[in-house]
């Protein structure tokens, strides 16, 4: 059985890491974009960071221009995050969520936490995984969840 720590990523310098850096560690992905009515989440997500990173909690964002609402890089993305929302959490570069040419990260959570009516597609931006301790999947939350509501099941986890 896979998990978390199976894969690898990408931040928006180009430096490219193993997941398994957060083994034992809460973590919670969200794919992002900057030009979305949902980009005000940062706020929250950065707030959620602060809250609980003390804790063994970090938030993965990973921007996607699959629904046509992001910058051309990840550097780009994660510039306009931290300027406009004082991000701190890793940004990684641009990728693809849906699709054959999903990041293997996607594949992997999206596979793990089905979505509307069992579907494995993220359907838009500020989709959440939360992953557990254990690198695996918990709880897939929609869009228009915001991560103050969430506050709950992380607490669970931690």
């Amino acid at each position: 059985m896979s998990n978390l720590y199976d894969y690898s990523a990408t931040l928006e310098n180009g430096e490219q890491y193993s997941l398994e850096k957060y083994k034992g560690d809460v973590v919670l992905i969200v794919n992002t974009a900057t030009k979305c009515g949902f980009t005000p989440q940062f706020d929250g997500l950065e707030k959620l960071y602060q809250q609980y990173k003390d804790q063994g909690f970090t938030v993965l964002g990973f921007p996607s221009n699959q629904f046509k609402q992001e910058l051309s890089s990840g550097k780009e993305a994660a510039e306009a995050c931290r300027l406009n929302y004082g991000v701190t959490f890793p940004m990684h570069e641009v990728v693809d969520v849906n699709g054959d040419s999903a990041a293997p990260v996607f594949k992997y959570v999206t596979s793990e936490a089905k979505g509307f009516l069992g579907s494995e597609s993220v359907k838009w931006n500020f989709t959440k995984f939360l992953v557990d301790r254990n690198g695996q999947v918990v709880e897939r939350f929609a869009p228009k969840d915001k991560p103050e509501s969430l506050k709950k099941s992380i607490e669970k986890l931690l």
